[in-house]
C-alpha cells in the first residue's frame, strides 16, 4: 500500500537510496530535477531482448541523445553498475508503457509487466549537468519555478538502424548570452549526459513552432534578454518507439528519472 506523499523540499534532503525507497513506496510521483544531492540521473528504456541489441546499436549511432550508462542482463531487473540494489521495476516515479508504438498505460510500478526477456537501458540525463551549471552561477528557471524542464520534438533526424528511426527530442533552458557560452563550455565536457547543446536561438530552425507549448514537461518563460538553449534529450527514444512500433517498450515518464548512486562529478 502506498504511503503518504512526501513534500519536494523534504525529498531534496534525501540520499539517493532514501529517495529511491520513497519512490518505491509510492511517496513521490513527480519530476526529479533538483533531487539526488548531486548524483547521476538516468533515462530508462526497457525492451524485449530481440530488440535490445539493435537499440544498443541505435544508441552508439546517436550518442548525444542516447548516451548509455548501464545495461541489464535479459530478465534481470537490477542495474549492477549504478548503485546499491537498484530495481528498475519500482524506483522510477512514473513509467510509460508503449505497445506497438501506442502509449497504453502510465503505471507507478512495473513489477506486473516484467518478463524474463526484458533488457533495461539507463541513458544519461541532462539533469546531471544542471548541478555544475548551478555551481557556476548559471540560473535555471525551471528549477527556480519548481517545474519540469521543457522538452520539444524537433525536425532533426536521428541516425537509423534497420527497425529504429525517428526525430530528436531536445530540452530547453533559457539563458543570457554570457551564461549560454559558459554552459556550452561546461556541458561540452560531459558527453555521458548529452554534452554540448545541439542548437541555440531561433526554435523554428529545428521545427519548434512555439516555446509556450512543449511536447513534454512544462513551459518555461524566455525573457527578452535571453536566448533559448537546446540540448539533446533522453526522451528521444520515446519518439523513436512511437515511430518504430516495437511490440513492447517501457520508459520513464518525461522528467521522472532514475536517481543513481553515481556522482555527477565522476562524469
Amino acid at each position: 500500500m502506498n504511503q503518504p506523499a512526501l513534500p519536494f523540499e523534504q525529498l531534496q534532503q534525501c540520499t539517493p537510496v532514501a529517495l529511491r525507497q520513497s519512490i518505491a513506496a509510492g511517496q513521490y510521483q513527480g519530476h526529479t530535477s533538483g533531487l539526488g544531492q548531486g548524483r547521476v540521473q538516468a533515462n530508462i528504456v526497457i525492451l524485449p531482448s530481440d530488440w535490445a541489441n539493435e537499440f544498443l546499436r541505435y544508441c552508439t549511432l546517436n550518442r548525444q541523445a542516447c548516451p548509455v550508462l548501464d545495461v541489464t542482463e535479459p530478465g534481470d531487473p537490477f542495474f549492477r553498475n549504478l548503485g546499491a540494489a537498484i530495481d528498475i521495476r519500482h524506483e522510477v516515479p512514473q513509467y510509460r508503457v508503449y505497445r506497438h508504438g501506442e502509449l497504453s498505460e502510465t503505471p507507478l510500478d512495473i513489477a506486473h509487466l516484467w518478463q524474463d526477456d526484458l533488457v533495461a537501458f539507463a541513458l544519461g540525463c541532462s539533469f546531471s549537468f544542471e548541478q555544475p551549471l548551478l555551481e557556476a552561477g548559471i540560473r535555471l528557471r525551471h528549477i527556480e519555478l519548481g517545474r519540469n524542464v521543457a522538452m520539444f520534438q524537433t525536425n532533426i533526424d536521428t541516425r537509423p538502424t534497420a527497425r529504429l528511426s525517428g526525430k530528436m527530442v531536445v530540452s530547453m533552458r533559457p539563458m543570457k548570452a554570457a551564461a549560454a557560452i559558459q554552459a556550452i563550455q561546461i556541458t561540452g565536457r560531459m558527453p555521458n549526459v548529452h554534452g554540448a547543446p545541439v542548437h541555440i536561438g531561433d526554435p523554428s530552425l529545428i521545427g519548434i513552432r512555439s516555446l509556450d507549448t512543449p511536447d513534454y514537461g512544462d513551459a518555461v518563460p524566455v525573457e527578452a534578454d535571453e536566448i533559448p538553449v537546446f540540448w539533446a534529450c533522453g526522451v528521444t527514444p520515446q519518439s523513436v518507439v512511437q515511430a518504430s512500433r516495437p511490440p513492447l517498450c517501457i520508459t520513464h515518464a518525461p522528467g521522472c528519472m532514475l536517481v543513481t548512486d553515481l556522482w555527477n562529478s565522476d562524469l
